[in-house]
């Protein structure tokens, strides 16, 4: 007895086998370890440049002036550009002591005239490196700077994509509050006791493509102050660290792209540092050495490693969201001071549920603290100072019952905090979007209109 074995036909069979590999093919394309889909209306990009002056044998650097004769690294700036479709924006990052006015100004329309980036939309910070040049337009510095970074944004415009963006946070251990209150007055002494915000804050912007992310912003609270001169024993450098440098966050984003293998960009963003500074003991403190430098910029470059690994954990994935809106909201204030009144630019970014509220001086580390309990359960807070100009020392108005360093130096009388924090507030209110303060009969909200009025027309004098 013969059995027949059922077969298809052989055209049916190749047909079978081919669709089968274009499926495992495809699988495997959806499966592919290290990557993940990227599903988002906000498109990035990133460049970065150098910034370094050309000659450095005596350059006068600011901060704590002094002379340097060589370069130990050097200074850069980043550019993030950003858009949600509707919204573009950018965020420049600078390896300087501030962001001038002048060359905030010069920055904005080169930035605009390059890339089409409203100027009102593109937020300009500094890390507030003591150890870099000071800003002259007219100086060949200046005028390089400025085209370096419209060149810069021009390159991230030309080159952005579809991202997600991942959010991590983690500590660091070498800032420390630099003020001591004995007898009713305030002084300068090195005060583990007093606040201080050792807190990283990290966005990664994602394409997918990899584990490794497009760009990196780092926020941490701590002034790059540690090459200035200090203890006069200090040895090696009793009169200052003589080259120049970009500091702990130059030496962070040096670690953490050669971690990613220089693929990545990363871009520091300072924090409310007014009264905070690195815990280098002497009379009253020290200058660094390159123990000390390596120290600071490994812990905090450790630090945002830490959060970029974890944030591309599956869990942490899930998370993310696939809108984000982008609203930029700024204003100039009138602020009362001790010779006149102070123009002050406030700005609030919003990129989907990160707010960025800025100051332009060196606000204490309070002004943080407060403004992220007023909005943290509305928007992911991120308060940075030095952006969009520069004031000089914001103090709070508690310490000008004790005096000390910062509010003598200040150009503000105690007043100005309230307004500032005021209208912090206001302009959050605007790009979160949640309220609408205008309709309110709240007192609360009643007193706000009054003191905004009060501004503007004392803005208007």
């Amino acid at each position: 007895m013969h059995s027949r074995s059922q077969s298809l036909p052989f055209s049916n069979l190749l047909l079978l086998v081919v669709a089968s590999l274009l499926l495992s093919t495809a699988r495997a394309d959806e499966a592919q370890d290290g990557t993940f889909p990227v599903a988002s209306n906000l498109r990035a990009g990133v460049a970065k440049v150098d910034i370094t002056p050309d000659v450095s044998n005596g350059l006068l650097v600011v901060g704590h002036r002094r002379k340097v004769f060589e370069v130990r690294d050097p200074l850069r700036a980043g550019v993030l550009v950003l858009d949600d479709g509707d919204t573009q924006a950018a965020i420049v990052t600078l390896d300087t002591i501030g962001a001038w006015d002048e060359m905030v100004q010069l920055a904005r329309e080169r930035i605009e005239k390059l890339t089409g980036i409203p100027a009102a939309n593109i937020m300009v910070t500094a890390s507030h490196n003591h150890s870099g040049p000071g800003f002259e337009a007219q100086s060949e510095w200046g005028r390089s700077l400025i085209e370096k970074l419209g060149t810069a944004a021009k390159t991230a415009a030309a080159a952005m994509r579809p991202v997600s963006i991942g959010y991590g946070e983690d500590r660091i251990g070498f800032g420390i509050n630099r003020r001591k209150v004995i007898d009713g007055r305030a002084v300068v002494r090195l005060n583990p006791d007093g606040p201080n915000d050792q807190r990283v804050k990290v966005l990664r912007f994602d394409d997918g493509e990899s584990l490794t992310p497009l760009a990196i912003v780092m926020h941490a609270v701590c002034h790059p102050c540690f090459f200035t001169w200090g203890d006069k024993g200090t040895i090696p450098f009793p009169n200052g660290y003589p080259k120049l440098s970009a500091d702990f966050p130059g030496e962070a984003q040096s670690f953490i792209e050669m971690c990613y293998a220089d693929k990545t960009s990363a871009l520091f963003l300072q924090g409310c540092a007014g009264d905070i500074r690195p815990n280098l003991p002497g009379f009253p403190y020290r200058c660094a050495d390159e123990a000390d430098i390596q120290w600071a910029g490994r812990d905090l470059g450790s630090a945002v490693v830490r959060s970029l690994a974890h944030g591309v954990t599956r869990e942490e994935l899930k998370e993310r969201q696939s809108y984000y809106a982008i609203r930029v909201a700024s204003s100039k204030v009138s602020l009362p001071g001790k010779q006149g009144r102070v123009t002050a630019e406030l700005m609030a970014m919003k990129i989907g549920p990160y707010l960025l509220l800025t100051m332009p001086g060196e606000p204490m580390v309070e002004y943080g603290f407060q403004l992220e309990h007023a909005i943290e359960d509305r928007a992911i807070p991120i308060i940075v100072g030095y952006a969009n100009g520069n004031i000089g020392y914001i103090a709070t108005a508690a310490a000008y019952e004790v005096g000390g360093y910062e509010p003598n130096t200040s150009k503000l009388l105690p007043e100005a905090e309230t307004l500032i924090l005021d209208e912090l507030g206001r302009l959050a209110d605007r790009v979160i979007g949640d309220v609408f303060e205008s309709f309110s009969k709240h007192p609360k909200d009643v007193q706000r209109r009054e003191k905004l009025e009060t501004i503007q027309k004392s803005a208007g004098q």
